[in-house]
């Protein structure tokens, strides 16, 4: 059986690699849910329409990718503490027309296990700041 620390480790990279709920289910539970006080997020409710949404992503910023800053496992509680930055450029096709801006975004996911399977992830993500580097607000 994997540890938890590994099964968050696969499923941080599927996600954040825009591999969306085909590339994620394996590491969650079927009907595992999601939250984050983003404006972007506030209708995503389960962990399936978030890593589609990170896929989605992908469209207009096809140079995305992220960088580990922080992996912290908490065994008493079952939960896992990851800390990233997520970078790329819109140069896609996306909600305006691509304007060839970056972001670099701090983000933390607290990912919650119900036996060795993600069943909640929270993000915590400044959303306003990342959109108006991007151009997008």
């Amino acid at each position: 059986m994997a540890t938890i620390t590994a099964t968050a480790k696969e499923f941080f990279d599927a996600c954040e690699t825009g591999k969306g709920w085909e590339g994620c289910k394996s590491y969650c539970t079927a009907d595992a849910t999601f939250s984050a006080q983003a404006e972007p997020l506030a209708d995503v409710k389960t962990l399936a329409q978030y890593t589609d949404w990170m896929k989605d992503l992908f469209g207009p910023l096809p140079n995305g990718s992220y960088e580990i800053k922080s992996f912290a496992t908490d065994a008493q509680r079952n939960n896992l503490t990851a800390y990233g930055i997520f970078s790329g450029t819109h140069t896609g096709p996306g909600p305006v027309p691509p304007t060839g801006k970056s972001t670099r975004s701090d983000y933390v996911y607290v990912m919650q296990f119900t036996g060795d399977k993600i069943s909640h992830l929270t993000k915590i993500w400044h959303s306003g700041l990342a959109l108006k580097e991007l151009g997008w607000a």
